[in-house]
């Protein structure tokens, strides 16, 4: 029973150990570990246990393969996938579900004792076979998700997933955080993922005898050994429309109302219907008119939306810029929200009476001129009437 509790702590050990060398994320390259190099480490680090003595992860002392009643082919192999929708827009923060299913095979066995079996030698050999099957049982996964694009950012550290027996998927698939840059340009981007698990390498039993079918002092030696492997988790940044501002006319004067003329261009690729822009003023600006509707705009297209503005009596003449966003419904059907597009507009300050006069000379002038006008004429025709 010694060699259970050996075991019992081997397959503690390499729990702990994957969790330590797990790939870490750096900021400009990522790297995930080959086999090579998880070996190596598994083969070159001793683990200390809380209460137990420091164990190397390797054979057990007492393995002796002239008492191995078979060597199995074949472990573990997982296949990962997102759950649901892999389709996400820029700017979007969510949350990855990767689905691990483990589709490892025995690809064969060998006996190496079928001569003159005893009837405790049988038994073991029954025994050690079914021990043998559980060898495809990927223990201890721990799965890591790396993105090496700027514009996609992995928020969470790596993720257990527990043990997956052949044939089986995982019952609470491990979930990944990341979020995509307002910069993010549509395409289909590949992350990363590397499942890093233990599973058992070799079985020994050994026991005294064979008493009513059962063996006593029944001994159980089992050897593990890691297994890393990379997948690809492909998601897909969504192509949609995008707009810009290609002409502002205004004319606010300070204490006055006038009308904000905006023109929004779909320089996306995608087509948009029901698009209404709506501005968010601020002081000096008001307005109880703070919507208008664009229609559709296909790509390329422009469409206009005219506001009304109260300009407030101390505002100051400058440059000032006033928020707007377009709500739309895009070709799936979804509604959705543009980035902000800034409107700028220049205050003017309100009219003084010289400078009304000042700039209404030619009506004066004209008024001027025909009051002179009437008046000779009054005179000449009352010169005329007198004679």
């Amino acid at each position: 029973m010694n060699d259970i509790k050996y075991t019992k702590s081997i397959l503690i050990a390499i729990s702990l150990l994957m969790i330590l060398i797990v790939p870490v994320q750096a900021e400009t390259e990522y790297n995930l570990p080959s086999d090579a190099n998880i070996k190596a480490f598994l083969d070159s680090q001793s683990i200390s246990i809380p209460g137990t003595r420091t164990i190397t992860p390797q054979m057990p002392e007492n393995f002796n393969f002239d008492d191995n009643y078979y060597t199995t082919y074949g472990s573990p192999d997982l296949t990962a996938n997102i759950v649901g929708n892999n389709e996400f827009s820029k700017g979007d923060t969510v949350t990855l579900k990767i689905n691990l299913v483990n589709k490892g095979v025995i690809t064969g066995f060998k006996s190496e004792k079928d001569d003159d079996l005893s009837k405790l030698e049988k038994a073991l050999q029954k025994t050690e076979m079914g021990y043998e099957t559980q060898r495809t049982t990927a223990i201890g996964i721990v799965s890591t998700l790396v993105s090496p694009y700027p514009f996609i950012d992995v928020k969470s550290t790596p993720q257990e997933a527990g043990s997956l027996p052949s044939g089986e998927e995982t019952n609470a698939p491990p979930k990944f955080t990341i979020e995509i840059a307002e910069n993010a340009k549509p395409g289909t981007y590949p992350l990363a993922l590397n499942t890093l698990y233990g599973y058992q390498k070799n079985v020994q039993v050994s026991g005294d005898n064979v008493t009513n079918g059962q063996i006593t002092n029944l001994e159980v030696g089992i050897w593990y050994d890691s297994k890393s492997q990379n997948h690809t988790i492909p998601i897909r940044i969504e192509d949609e429309a995008e707009f810009e501002i290609t002409n502002i006319s205004a004319n606010l004067r300070t204490g006055e109302k006038g009308l904000l003329r905006v023109t929004y261009k779909n320089v996306g690729n995608q087509p948009v219907k029901d698009a209404t822009v709506r501005i968010t003023a601020s002081d000096p600006f008001s307005t109880t008119d703070d919507q208008a509707y664009l229609g559709s705009i296909a790509p390329g297209e422009t469409s206009e939306g005219v506001f009304s503005i109260n300009v407030d009596q101390a505002a100051t003449s400058k440059l000032y810029g006033i928020n707007s966003e377009i709500k739309y419904e895009d070709v799936d059907g979804n509604e959705r929200v543009s980035d902000t597009q800034k409107i700028q507009v220049r205050t003017v300050p309100d009219t003084s009476l010289g400078d009304q006069i000042n700039n209404n000379m030619g009506i004066v002038y004209v008024m001027i001129l025909l009051v002179i006008a009437g008046l000779s004429i009054f005179g000449y025709m009352k010169l005329i009437r007198n004679k």
